[in-house]
């Protein structure tokens, strides 16, 4: 079976290429959302309403081969955020991607703008930081959708004092409705909530850098009575840790949230899972997850011992700073749901650090790593500086060797 899967662009069969146009026309069968199966309802082909992977893969199956080829609709390009990751390889069948024009290239030109330059990010079922984004990139180019309509997005920045940043609003594009509006991030917090909306974001004033550095200050973050993980024990840690920008990420014993938001800024286009249990520390915690406008961490309240295994997620890494004493469930866990998963440790105790030990002493396909690290701080005695001794912390890092 053939299978063509098709970029239909921003959805007006106008703005079809000639090749999608010859390709659909020879496909008997077509599969794609209601709006994409639409304009061709009078076509005298087999319209298939599904979008879903597994209900694709069982109609070409069911198809004899003398009933194709198949064509699959997916909305913009085939390459951009688009269905067509997902149909790669299906059993038994030859599949040619078929380009499309992106809602970012019709939007760009719609607005007379180059997109050369912009900084593309999703929100439609995606977390990335809009805040990072804008505040990092002069021009940023963003997909909405669901709850995270244009509206909520501008007050999501109005919020974090972006409230001047430019803004470029295209709903339905291609179609007989399209609109198109330009203000400010503060002109369309109130709008009703659109559908099929993308956004164009300027801001002059954006100051870019590659990563922020390991260890923000103590002072920078809202301080409870839970104890906070020390600026050089962070700095070490991730340091170690090293997340991608686009990780996820579990930060056990999440505490009053200076790891929890550090490591939300080390993957701005990533998610961070703070699972917490002290209700006064989950206070701060949310507090300062509010200070830093991290918009990418999900607080999970409770004993991560057992709200773990209810999440759905692939961790691609985890810092432990608490586990109340039930390390090797959680580790077991973490592994269960991704054996590749990056860990990095900080424990005060030998009791923790034996706990650790024995635990990999029992996983040989891990490399464990142990690092104690002793600092002091100056303390101001009239003329003359002190210095006064920290606690010492141990930084255990792991990897599965090879």
């Amino acid at each position: 079976m053939n299978i063509y899967i098709i970029g239909i662009g921003p959805g007006n069969p106008a703005l079809l290429t000639g090749q999608a146009r010859a390709a659909i026309d020879a496909s008997p069968v077509l599969v794609g959302d209601k709006r994409m199966l639409a304009p061709f309802a009078s076509a005298g082909k087999r319209l298939v309403a599904t979008y879903k992977r597994d209900e694709i893969c069982r109609l070409a199956a069911s198809l004899p081969d003398d009933a194709g080829p198949l064509a699959v609709l997916v909305s913009g390009d085939v390459g951009f955020f688009s269905l067509a990751a997902l149909l790669r390889d299906i059993p038994g069948c030859t599949v040619t991607r078929i380009a499309g024009i992106s809602s970012l290239v019709y939007f760009a030109a719609a607005l007379q703008i180059s997109w050369h330059d912009a900084y593309i990010i999703s929100r439609h079922g995606r977390k990335a930081s809009l805040v990072s984004a804008v505040s990092q990139h002069a021009k940023v180019f963003a997909i909405t959708g669901g709850s995270d309509s244009p509206a909520a997005l501008c007050r999501e920045l109005c919020a974090a004092g972006l409230s001047d940043v430019r803004v470029a609003i295209g709903c339905n594009l291609s179609y007989d409705d399209e609109e198109i509006v330009r203000g400010r991030a503060v002109d369309f917090t109130e709008r009703p909530d659109d559908a099929l909306a993308v956004m164009f974001l300027e801001n002059d004033a954006a100051r870019p850098w590659s990563r922020p550095v390991h260890g923000l200050p103590d002072e920078a973050f809202l301080r409870g009575k839970a104890p906070m993980t020390k600026q050089e024990i962070r700095s070490v840690a991730f340091s170690k840790l090293a997340p991608a920008e686009d990780a996820i990420i579990c930060d056990i014993g999440a505490g009053t949230g200076s790891c929890t938001v550090e490591l939300a800024l080390q993957a701005p286009f990533g998610k961070v899972y703070a699972f917490e249990i002290n209700p006064d520390a989950l206070e701060v915690l949310q507090q300062n997850i509010d200070h830093f406008h991290v918009t990418n961490v999900q607080v999970v309240q409770g004993d991560a011992s057992e709200t773990l295994k209810e999440m759905e997620i692939r961790p691609d890494y985890a810092f432990i700073g608490g586990t109340k004493g039930n390390l090797a469930i959680i580790l077991d866990e973490l592994y269960r749901k991704n054996p590749s998963c990056a860990v990095v440790i900080t424990a005060i105790t030998l009791e923790t650090v034996a706990a650790v030990t024995t635990y990999y002493a029992k996983h040989p396909q891990y490399h464990l790593d142990i690092s104690q690290i002793s600092t002091a701080r100056s303390k101001k005695a009239g003329s003359s500086h002190l210095m006064i001794a920290q606690n010492s912390v141990y930084v255990m890092s792991v990897e599965k060797g090879s």
